[in-house]
């Protein structure tokens, strides 16, 4: 019998991996509760009509959202192309898609499309324009905190990096050139590729 590494250690279970389920659990749980204590209060085709009508709201949430995000990606695909037509940079009041977070509005619709109380009291919360715009501003900040957090080499640190541009927004095309290499008559590398012809 021979003695060596010890066997790999299994990866510790992140908090948000252990707590999600017992979460999703107590959630479904209240909400059954809710509809019981609704249902015994004021029938059960009152808590039938709640859930339609929130499903029905739900969805034309969804919809509506949907349709503003496709107006806004046809906008931005317009300004992007006039702005590289006419050499400009598009003011920050040209791109308020960001602002209008479609994302959660769309989950608010969501949200109401769910069976249950709960969810329907969020999805109507999420409808609210500034709870919108105090929720996407949080994520980002979060997002960029995590990002900035990221180890050297990692997939956030490269999306970090690909996101750093010129305080006038435009971005700059380059090519690195290693003072080094030994220099070839058809540009930077190591001498072996052709010339590109037309």
């Amino acid at each position: 019998m021979t003695t060596g590494a010890p066997p790999p250690q299994a990866p510790a279970r992140s908090r948000a991996r252990t707590l999600l389920p017992l979460g999703l659990a107590a959630w479904l749980v209240l909400e059954i509760w809710l509809l019981t204590v609704v249902a015994n209060a004021a029938g059960g085709l009152t808590v039938l009509l709640l859930l339609v009508g929130g499903a029905v709201l739900g969805a034309t949430v969804v919809k509506r959202a949907g349709r503003r995000a496709f107006a806004n990606l046809g906008a931005t695909f317009q300004q992007a192309q006039a702005a590289a037509r006419s050499g400009t940079v598009p003011s920050a009041a040209d791109r308020k898609g960001a602002e209008d977070r479609n994302g959660f509005l769309m989950l608010g619709g969501l949200l109401l499309m769910l069976p249950g109380l709960i969810s329907d009291a969020a999805g109507l919360l999420l409808l609210v324009p500034q709870v919108r715009t105090a929720l996407g501003r949080a994520a980002e900040r979060a997002v960029e905190r995590r990002m900035a957090a990221a180890p050297p080499g990692s997939l956030q640190d490269a999306f970090q990096q690909a996101r750093i541009h010129r305080p006038d927004g435009k971005v700059v095309q380059g090519e690195v050139i290693r003072e080094d290499a030994p220099r070839s008559p058809y540009g930077p590398g190591d001498g072996q590729r052709p010339p590109l012809t037309p």
